[in-house]
Parts: structure tokens; sequence; C-alpha cells
């Protein structure tokens, strides 16, 4: 029998939002010496979503979360919290989550998180704690991201891989167990593998740098990420009090399809689970990846209410967070 006592945290509501211009790797191959076949079959990227001038990160954060509140049958005046996931905001002292609140008529607390690709599952942690704690009955959960603001178009290595879009959960209060503890970490010695460069700092002192935009060294990240996130997802696993038998829905960070097809099969995952592949059409969107991929396998049918989905979000920093859900 539940604990009358006992507080329990559980996803509500879900909701995305899509920019409306889907970029095809032909058109990317305009600016770089690449083909369609080399995208694909190095990403299994097809298209991917940029925003236009008017989708301003606020624009889009706020849509997934007002889609995401309905779905949850409350209002912004409900909320107790709203944390904000993003690494791409060129506003940083006025912050996302503070524009975003105010779009959605709530003065609760507004907090923004970058945690890059882990950004949202970090913003889960701590929505569950503060569920738990007692310290609100709801929290609203968004990332968010313009991150072809951050693109070099003649990158190679980076322009065909980064998106923008939102997605959002509402966490609320339960009478069963729907977020399980987070396992989170970084492993920050080895950040510079995905960075911005130059910094800003680095561009104010000299504009002749040219203007900041991401490096990766690609190579590094795929082996750091298929060596180290499987161990992670398995504790994932083992503090949620399930096996990995017991998931329905895998949902990692879309970062790459070649990546996410090297963990499953280092997991071993059964042939039942339903794995996301949002990044065919939609690109790496960082830290608005893992709800708007969650929200696709949602509206197509591929995952059902009541599913149990391991989420796992990785990235800069090199910075990871997993956990165990129960799907609204």
């Amino acid at each position: 029998m539940t604990d009358p006592s006992q507080r329990f945290a559980a996803v509500t509501g879900v909701g995305a939002y899509r920019p409306r211009r889907s970029v095809s790797n032909e058109e990317i191959c305009e600016r770089i010496d690449s083909s369609d076949e080399w995208i694909r079959t190095r990403s299994g990227i097809v298209a991917r979503g940029w925003a236009d001038d008017d989708e301003t990160l606020e624009l889009m954060a706020s849509s997934a979360a007002t889609e995401a509140l309905q779905a949850a049958g409350i209002d912004g005046a409900s909320l107790g919290m709203v944390l904000v996931a993003t690494c791409s905001d060129g506003q940083p002292v006025w912050p996302l989550a503070s524009r975003v609140a105010a779009r959605l008529g709530t003065d609760a607390p507004a907090l923004g998180l970058n945690a890059t690709c882990a950004g949202f599952c970090y913003g889960l942690g701590i929505a569950r704690d503060l569920v738990r704690g007692g310290t609100t009955e709801h929290v609203l959960v968004v990332g968010a991201e313009r991150m072809s603001d951050l693109l070099d178009p003649s990158d190679r290595g980076t322009s065909f891989i980064f998106a923008d879009g939102a997605g959002a959960f509402v966490i609320g209060r339960s009478e069963h167990e729907g977020v399980s503890p987070v396992v989170w970490g970084s492993d920050g010695g080895r950040g510079e593998t995905l960075i911005l460069s130059p910094d800003w700092t680095q561009f104010r002192n000299d504009p002749g740098l040219g203007a900041p935009s991401i490096s990766m060294q690609g190579r590094r990240v795929f082996k750091w990420v298929v060596e180290h996130m499987p161990p992670v997802a398995e504790a994932a696993c083992k503090a949620a009090g399930v096996s990995l038998a017991d998931i329905d829905v895998f949902v990692p960070h879309q970062a790459n399809q070649r990546m996410t097809e090297a963990i499953v099969r280092a997991l071993d995952l059964p042939d039942s689970v339903v794995v996301a592949d949002d990044i065919v059409q939609t690109g790496n969107t960082s830290a608005a990846s893992i709800p708007l991929a969650t929200h696709r396998l949602l509206a197509e049918g591929r995952a059902r209410s009541g599913d149990v989905a391991l989420l796992i979000g990785f990235g800069g920093g090199l910075g990871y967070a997993a956990q165990v859900v129960a799907l609204p």
C-alpha cells in the first residue's frame, strides 16, 4: 500500500515546439564539402529544424511549456518553480527562465540551467527533489535551444549536426513514484572536446578572431559517450529499482544515431524496447532533445501512458545525467 504521508513525483504533462523551417542535408551541403549520403552514414540525420528570426528562444520555450501545462491540466499560476535548461541563450543577464515565466503569467521563481545536452535531465532531477521534498506541488522543466545561432555554416564537422527547438515536462505530486533518483556527474577534465571557440571574452578583445561558434572533436566525444554512458544508464535503472528488461522506452540525448545504436548494443537492450530516433528529422537540439524525442514518441503512438522510460543526457562539459520515468 502507498504511504499517504509519502510524497512522490511524476511527469504529468509533455509539450514541444519545432521550428517551421526544416533544413535538408542537400541545403547544408551548399556550404560544406559533403553529401547527403556522408551525413546520413555518419549521423543518421536527414533534416533538422532551424528557427526563423521570429522563433525566439522564449517563444519556443513558452510554446512547449504551454502545451505541457495544458496536458497536465494546470496553468502557469499553479507552478512553484520554472526551470529552463539552455546553452544558447544570448541574453544571460535577463535569464530565459524568467522570460518564460513572464510569458506564462507566473511570478514563480525561475532558474536557468546550463549543463548543455544533459541540462534537461539535470532539471528533472532537481524538479523531482523539489516536489518530493514538499517545496512545491508543480515544477516546469524546459529544454530550449537555438543551436543554429552558435554554428559556423562552413564548418564541415558541426554545421550539419545541431538544430533548434524546445520541449517541456511538468513534474507534479503523485501517489506513486513516477520519476526515479537521478544519476549524474561530470568529466570536466575532458571538456575541451566540445567548446565555443573563441569564447565571447576572446572575441570582444579581438573581433578579428571571428564570431564564437561550436568546435567539437567528434571522435573523442563519440568514444567517451560509448565507453562511459552505458554504465550510467545501468546505474539509473538500479537507482529506480528496475532492470533493463523492465524498460519499455529508451530516450537518449539525440546526439548521433550511430552513437545511439552503439549504446543500445552495449546495453544489450531487448528488441521490444522502443528507441527514440528523433534526430533523423530534428537534428541535435542539445538540452531540448530528450523532451522533443519523448513528445514525438507519444504523439506517434510508439510510446504510451504508463510506459517505463529510461532517459539519459550527455554532452558538453562533459556532463551527464540519467533517470527512469513513467510516461504520462
